[in-house]
Order: C-alpha cells, then sequence, then structure tokens
C-alpha cells in the first residue's frame, strides 16, 4: 500500500506530501489542484513502466508541465506583494515519489541535460527531459539510510552488508532503472518495485456514447482486468462472476437500479451485458443502456475485478451518474477499499459524503496546490528528497 505520495514541480504543485490510506479520497473546489495530483500520480505510475520520458513527451515535454511560480514563495508575496520580477536559479527539476511502511518506496527526479557540443549547432533534443536520480528505498521516504537502489546519470548501485554494488553505468539519460531490459533489471528490490507500481489501475471518463467499445458485443475470453476503454465489459464481469464475486456485483447492481440483475449474455460467442428491470418484459442491452447505467456497471467491472492491483483510482467516478447512483457507488467503493487501496478524486460533495474514508482537501494559494489547513511546510509529512 502507498502510505505517502510526494510531488515537487508539477503544473500547480509546488511541493506537497500526503499520507494515503486503504480508502482516500481527495476533494477540493474547481481549479485547485485535484487534476494535477491525479495526472502527477500516472505519471508516477509510467515511471513504473519505464514510460515517464515518453509520457512527458505527450504533454508537451517537462517545460509545460513543471511548477510555473517561483521556487519559493516569499512572506511579501504571501501578504498580497507582486510575483513579478521573480526568476529561477536553480535546476529545473520535477520530482514524483511514494513510501510504503512496511514495504519498497521509489523516487525519480526528471530535469533538463547540460547542453554538449558545439553551442553555436546547438542539439535539437537539448530541451528533451532527462532522469537525473531515482532511488528505491525502504520505508516512507527516501532518507540516505533506508536506499536500497541508487541510480544517478548512468550509473545503477545497489546497497548490501558489504557496502555498495555497482549494477550498471550505461543508463541513456532517458532510461529507467526500472526498465527490464537494464543491467539491473535483476535486481530484487527493482523487480519488486516494479511489480507493485504496473499493478496500480487508473479509470478515468469512460466512454458512454453510442458508438462506445462498451456498448458492442465482443467475442468473450477470460478477462481478470478492465481494458481503458471498456470494451472487454462483458467478459470481465462474467470472469468476476465466475471467480466468486457473483453475490458483489448481483449487489452491486440491484442497490443501484431498484432490485434489478445483471445477466451476460452470449449470441455467436460474442458477449453482452444485458439488465433485467422490474416492469420491463425483456432484458435490456448494452446497446440500449442509458450513460448513467453504463458507467455505473463499467465502475462496477473495474472494482470487481479477479486481478486485484495495489491501487485502485477512479477519477471523478459520478460523471454521468444520478445522485441516486452516489450511495450505491460509494458502498461498493468502500468494499472494494477492504480488499485493495483505492484513491478516488472528485468535487461531488455527496458522494465524498457518502464514502467517508480518509479525505485531502485542496485549495489554491497564490496559484500553488496546497492542503487545506496547513500552515506551511513543516505541516507535511516528512519526505527527504535525495540532493543531486
Amino acid at each position: 500500500m502507498i502510505d505517502r505520495l510526494a510531488i515537487e514541480g508539477y503544473r500547480s504543485i509546488r511541493s506537497l506530501v500526503v499520507e494515503l490510506a486503504p480508502l482516500t479520497v481527495v476533494t477540493g473546489r474547481n481549479g485547485t489542484g485535484k487534476s494535477s495530483l491525479y495526472r502527477a500520480l500516472r505519471l508516477l505510475a509510467a515511471a513504473g513502466q519505464a514510460r515517464a520520458v515518453a509520457e512527458l513527451a505527450a504533454d508537451g515535454g517537462l517545460d509545460a508541465v513543471r511548477w510555473a511560480g517561483p521556487e519559493t514563495i516569499s512572506r511579501a508575496v504571501r501578504e498580497g506583494g507582486p510575483t513579478q520580477g521573480l526568476r529561477r536559479s536553480g535546476p529545473v527539476a520535477l520530482k514524483l515519489g511514494f513510501g510504503a511502511a512496511d514495504g519498497l518506496g521509489y523516487a525519480i527526479d526528471l530535469g533538463l541535460p547540460v547542453p554538449q557540443g558545439d553551442p553555436q549547432h546547438p542539439s535539437m533534443f537539448d530541451r528533451d527531459p532527462i532522469i537525473k536520480q531515482e532511488h528505491v528505498f525502504a520505508g516512507l521516504d527516501p532518507r540516505p539510510a533506508g536506499v536500497l537502489i541508487e541510480r544517478r546519470g548512468q550509473l545503477a548501485r545497489a546497497s548490501g552488508d558489504s557496502g555498495w554494488r555497482e549494477l550498471t553505468r550505461g543508463l541513456a539519460p532517458w532510461t529507467s532503472v526500472l526498465d527490464e531490459h537494464t543491467g539491473a533489471a535483476d535486481a530484487p528490490e527493482i523487480a519488486g518495485v516494479r511489480r507493485t507500481m504496473r499493478s496500480w489501475r487508473f479509470h478515468d471518463a469512460f466512454r458512454t456514447d453510442p458508438g462506445a467499445p462498451a456498448r458492442q458485443p465482443h467475442v468473450g475470453t477470460r478477462s481478470p482486468r478492465l481494458d481503458d476503454d471498456g470494451g472487454n465489459l462483458a467478459a470481465v464481469l462474467r470472469t468476476s462472476i465466475e471467480a466468486g464475486f457473483d453475490r458483489e456485483i448481483a449487489r452491486a447492481v440491484a442497490d443501484a437500479f431498484d432490485g434489478s440483475g445483471l445477466e451476460i449474455a452470449v449470441h455467436d460467442g460474442r458477449m453482452t451485458p444485458v439488465l433485467h428491470q422490474r416492469g420491463i418484459l425483456r432484458t435490456l442491452s448494452a446497446a440500449e443502456l442509458s450513460d448513467g447505467t453504463l458507467q455505473y456497471l463499467l465502475l462496477v467491472a473495474a472494482l470487481t475485478s479477479v486481478e486485484q492491483p495495489s491501487l485502485i483510482v477512479l477519477n471523478e467516478p459520478e460523471r454521468s451518474l444520478h445522485v441516486e447512483l452516489l450511495a450505491p457507488l460509494a458502498a461498493m467503493v468502500r468494499r472494494a477499499a477492504e480488499r485493495t487501496q483505492v484513491l478516488v478524486v472528485t468535487h461531488q460533495q455527496q458522494l465524498v459524503g457518502e464514502l467517508g474514508g480518509s479525505r485531502i482537501d485542496l485549495e489554491k494559494q497564490h496559484g500553488e496546490t496546497i492542503v487545506s489547513g496547513r500552515e506551511g511546510l513543516l505541516d507535511q509529512p516528512p519526505w527527504h528528497w535525495p540532493k543531486r
């Protein structure tokens, strides 16, 4: 389980450390930085798949996503003074990390390369983000005493009883130490944190339009997890039903739709979910369901999938849902949090109240995302970024 999440230099987040619980709800008004936290966590997950640099490039590069404000916010600014004239003096840095009280944590530090070669003919790739540092560690934050794997530049090494052991010194600036194809790939600590991070699942903005994949019948094969586009909805639900989640799924559907029942219909080898609703003589196929009903069934599939990830992140799951579905959704999320860690990002206050769990309220001050009620960095949980 992730017990601590740290973000520095990403979009509206200058420096933020939060503690997570088995069920954590991130909330706040529009524009307070909920999406920044969610996207930072997705970028951290991409690092677990050795895709952080590629993800940054897809977002427009490091310059497009890094914190746009000053490195420090002075007392004068906090008291209403102008920010004009402030300039950066330190290196460009985007840092992401997580810690686990009883497991392994990971931290990555991304920056820009030092220009090489002829200054009259600079490389066109001098603004490409590179990985400056990576650390795999034991515990809640990357203190030097807990670091197990250290990557600085091209060199990666592991800590052991007899001191540091070199793993590789040939890492390219854009290659993560977590990549299976590096000389460090076989270190058990790297394999462990990589396995954990790659099990994280993110569910955001399922398609429910008339052409959505979830509305179409599909050839069904055993499916332990929901595809990002929801196209294997029927197969996931049927896999979960046969694996023992039948009562959980039946309860979630009946609570939401006034005693309705779910069935997975098969025709010519193609599966589709259908609903038996009270007062209706025939079943309704996925193609006929309302956007909200289909959204709810997609959430049911995500939260009851046979593959139990170490973390499920739901971003605004209330989209398209009628308010009467919020209580059944919250009950389903709470039950899922008994099996795996769940983080929900939402501004829907009724859903926040129904969910319970640990709550992180975000707000903006001087353009910076902070946790409501904190007076400053000293109020944050401790986190020690390794120095470059």
